[in-house]
């Protein structure tokens, strides 16, 4: 299915938030992920469905400034 991630589009198997983390390779505990413009909290990713053309964003923290 293809999604907009980080303003990218990707084509992807995932079909939950969950399953899509692990697909592109994001990890750790810090990061904010928000389908769609509504902010998904870590413990209900694994039950947040994703259908074609959604926008999701991926957030880390970065060090510096």
């Amino acid at each position: 299915m293809k999604l907009i991630v980080n303003g990218q589009s990707h084509d992807v198997a995932a079909e939950t938030l969950a399953t899509l983390l692990s697909e592109l390779d994001f990890q750790g505990g810090w990061l904010a992920t928000a389908l769609n413009g509504d902010v998904v909290p870590a413990k209900e990713r694994d039950r947040c469905r994703l259908t074609e053309g959604d926008r999701i964003e991926i957030l880390s923290p970065m060090k510096g400034g």
